[in-house]
């Protein structure tokens, strides 16, 4: 089940796009902290040179978009949530909930300036519910 809406999240009110996928919430949190699989899931990530290969707290580096290398530092990484800037811009922050029975949602909780992006992040949603649920085993 993917949905839109707006939510209250800890960085205030935000478009939130999720989905439900039937994958372990540590599988799904793995595959959206390895920088190494942010170009198998994001639609517009073609590369991505990191500080660190899973992020944390700090990391910084660059994604390669369609024509353009961009800077990126990771505000925040705690709980299953992390939040980062892009060209120093508050970017989507991501979320794995945990749903019992080997079942999580995955949201990106995008800034309210930044809903025309919503499109991309339904198909990289979708990628990651591909990717989670091909043949039952974590993204490596």
């Amino acid at each position: 089940m993917t949905r839109v809406r707006t939510a209250r999240t800890p960085d205030g009110r935000r478009l939130e796009v999720s989905t439900v996928v039937a994958a372990p919430p540590a599988d799904a949190w793995d595959a959206i902290v390895d920088t190494t699989q942010w170009p198998e899931w994001s639609p517009i990530v073609h590369g991505v040179d990191s500080t660190d290969r899973r992020i944390r707290t700090g990391t910084t580096g660059r994604i390669r978009l369609p024509g353009v290398w961009v800077p990126f530092r990771i505000t925040a990484c705690t709980a299953r949530r992390w939040t980062w800037r892009v060209t120093g811009i508050p970017a989507a922050a991501h979320r794995v909930d945990d749903l019992g029975e080997n079942r999580c949602r995955i949201a990106f909780e995008l800034p309210l300036h930044q809903a025309g992006s919503a499109p991309i992040s339904l198909r990289s949603l979708e990628n990651l519910e591909a990717l989670l649920e091909a043949d039952g085993s974590p993204v490596r």
